[in-house]
């Protein structure tokens, strides 16, 4: 097992590494909108206490899809060898809808298997996360 990390991602908010390769399989840890380098949110804006006062679901999605592409070149893969997606919603109701659209821009030619789950909370601001399997180029 191979622990790879991104040098252009943001960085992990816990101890854990941007990605896992197992064989040729490469496990991307929870990956969110943040920006590298700072603790900015794309599209979020946070009140005096860090609560998230408004947000953009289309500009979080945006990031996250970018972050995720950058994990993967990094890491010896692409966007068309993802398998897998996990998705983490915070706000399923209000979302999904523009989630989806922005979704299917990104993958018309690969089409990975994908759950999208609804949660509380995610452990910063943000309103989306993506978990992803892909496979290692050879």
């Amino acid at each position: 097992m191979i622990l790879k990390n991104s040098a252009n991602a943001p960085e992990p908010v816990g101890l854990y590494p941007h990605a896992r390769q197992v064989g040729e399989l490469l496990f991307l840890s929870g990956i969110g909108p943040r920006q590298k380098g700072s603790k900015e949110i794309p599209g979020v804006t946070l009140d005096e206490q860090g609560n998230i006062s408004s947000y953009d679901i289309e500009a979080q999605c945006h990031s996250v899809f970018n972050n995720v592409r950058t994990v993967l070149e990094e890491c010896g893969s692409q966007w068309e060898n993802l398998v897998d997606v996990t998705v983490f919603l915070t706000n399923m109701k209000d979302d999904f809808k523009t989630f989806n659209r922005v979704y299917a821009d990104y993958f018309k030619d690969n089409m990975p298997s994908r759950t999208t789950i609804e949660i509380n909370a995610l452990p910063t601001p943000i309103a989306i996360e993506l978990k992803c399997v892909a496979v290692v180029n050879k």
